[in-house]
């Protein structure tokens, strides 16, 4: 059946982009159905990077945003969104003003949202804020950037840790990338899998950064084999 897949980070900076263009490259690597949103009109990363794949929405306007639910229609695949930050309450009023919900149970349409975070308060506030708002209505996976923080120990003392937990939520680790790869990356315009086998041009990687690459993107799909969800 099809899902679709929130990717939200409320808080700007935590790298939900990033996690948003894993996602897609996972899909890619793994021959899975999927189609793609990007909502972030700041940063596009979805249209820039995974163009084939992505068509954009405007979250505040209802026959756009309806653009989600018609992928998740159109055929049984993932459909991928990326959400800018600051968001959860319009796309709250999107979903409820239709009754998304219901319609997505009805129609056997999956949804979860992961919650990109850098572990600083003002980002752990903001999941506990989205996981009151959204409850079990959606699953709920919480992802732990290590490529913007170090220390998630806000996180583990926190409400949001103990609403995950009654929510039957996941937590995955995202392993850091070296900065300067992942600058060079995008500074090129690359799509994850272009870094890795572009290998002539200006555009290209040198050798030992789409070799960090590769094993970076590893290192994801292991974390994400692990959490037991529906990708």
């Amino acid at each position: 059946m099809s899902h679709i897949h929130f990717v939200g980070g409320e808080k700007g900076g935590v790298g939900k982009s990033v996690v948003a263009r894993l996602l897609a490259q996972r899909f890619v690597d793994r021959s899975v159905p999927f189609a793609a949103v990007d909502g972030d009109a700041s940063s596009g990363a979805l249209v820039r990077y995974y163009g084939d794949f992505t068509q954009a929405v405007e979250l505040g306007a209802t026959d756009s945003a309806d653009q989600i639910m018609d992928r998740a229609l159109g055929a049984e695949r993932s459909v991928l969104v990326d959400l800018p930050a600051q968001s959860a309450r319009s796309l709250w009023g999107w979903l409820s003003g239709a009754n998304v919900f219901e319609f997505a149970r009805e129609m056997g349409i999956g949804l979860s949202f992961w919650h990109v975070s850098d572990g600083g308060f003002a980002s752990v506030s903001e999941i506990e804020r989205a996981l009151k708002l959204f409850e079990a209505k959606v699953q709920h996976i919480v992802v732990k950037n290590h490529g913007r923080s170090k220390d998630f120990s806000q996180f583990e003392q926190s409400e949001a840790k103990r609403l995950l937990a009654a929510l039957s939520g996941r937590i995955v680790e995202l392993p850091e990338l070296e900065a300067s790869t992942m600058y060079a990356i995008d500074r090129y315009g690359s799509s994850f899998w272009a870094a890795i086998n572009r290998s002539d041009g200006e555009t290209a990687l040198k050798p030992l950064d789409r070799q960090r690459v590769r094993m970076w993107l590893e290192r994801c799909y292991v974390a994400l084999d692990a959490l037991d969800v529906a990708l």
